[in-house]
C-alpha cells in the first residue's frame, strides 16, 4: 500500500447533466485567439497561421456553482466564455461545457511584452470556472456563446465562429499530446473580453448545454 507524506488532494471532477456519476479531469488544455473578432481585439492579426494551445492545471476549475475569488496580483481581470470539450476513452469526445477561462490580462500583457511565459497571467488558483457536463454530441455547430456582466450582454458568437472546429481542435492537440480520458479542452472566446471586478455577477451560456453563472468574490 502506497503511503503518503500527506494525503492527496481530492482529484478535480466535473458534475453530468442527469446522471450521479462525475467526469474525473486530468488536464486543462486551452486554445488561444480562435475566433477572429477576438484576434482582431488582442492585436493579432487571424489571417497568419492560428491558433495555438497553452494550459491551466487541473485544480484551477471551479465547478459546482461556487464562486471564484478575485485574484491576487492583478488589477486588471478579465471574462473569456469558452466551449469546453471534454476527452473520454479512446481519445473521442465524450461531452460539452460552458466554461470562462478568467485571465489577469494585466501580468498576461507583460509576459507577451517581455517574451515569457504566460503561466501568471492564464493558470492561476480557480481560474477555470466551468459547468457541468452534457454527453453526447455538441447540440449545434451554429449555436450561440453568450456571455453577461450583472445582466449586461459581454460577449455574444456562434460556434460556427471559430476558426478551428472541435475536430480541428483535436487533430491538432493529438500531434501535440496523447491525449487521455479526463482532458478539458478550453476553445477560444468571441469578442467582448472585458474586465471583472469584485462582486460581478457572471452569467455564461450555449445554446443546448447547462448554463455557468457564479459571483466574483472579494
Amino acid at each position: 500500500m502506497t503511503q503518503w507524506l500527506f494525503p492527496p488532494a481530492p482529484a478535480p471532477s466535473l458534475p453530468i447533466v442527469d446522471e450521479v456519476r462525475r467526469f474525473p479531469v486530468r488536464r486543462i488544455l486551452c486554445v488561444g485567439q480562435n475566433y477572429a473578432a477576438h484576434a482582431r481585439e488582442m492585436g493579432a492579426d487571424p489571417s497568419k497561421p492560428a491558433p495555438f494551445f497553452f494550459a491551466k492545471p487541473a485544480d484551477a476549475l471551479v465547478v459546482d456553482g461556487a464562486d471564484p475569488a478575485y485574484p491576487s496580483a492583478t488589477a486588471n481581470l478579465h471574462h473569456e466564455v469558452e466551449l469546453v470539450v471534454a476527452i473520454g476513452e479512446g481519445g473521442a469526445i465524450a461531452g460539452w461545457a460552458v466554461g470562462v477561462d478568467l485571465t489577469r490580462r494585466d501580468l498576461q500583457a507583460e509576459a507577451k511584452a517581455k517574451g515569457r511565459p504566460w503561466e501568471a497571467g492564464k493558470a492561476f488558483d480557480q481560474s477555470a470556472p466551468c459547468g457541468a457536463l452534457t454527453l453526447g454530441a455538441l447540440p449545434g455547430a451554429d449555436a450561440v456563446i453568450e456571455l453577461k456582466v450583472n445582466g449586461e450582454t459581454r460577449q455574444s458568437g456562434r460556434l460556427s465562429d471559430m476558426i478551428w472546429d472541435p475536430a480541428g481542435i483535436l487533430a491538432k492537440a493529438s500531434e501535440l499530446w496523447a491525449l487521455q480520458p479526463g482532458d478539458l479542452i478550453f476553445t477560444g472566446t468571441p469578442e467582448g473580453v472585458g474586465p471583472l471586478v469584485r462582486g460581478d455577477r457572471v452569467e455564461a451560456c450555449i445554446d443546448g448545454l447547462a448554463p455557468l453563472s457564479f459571483t466574483v468574490k472579494s
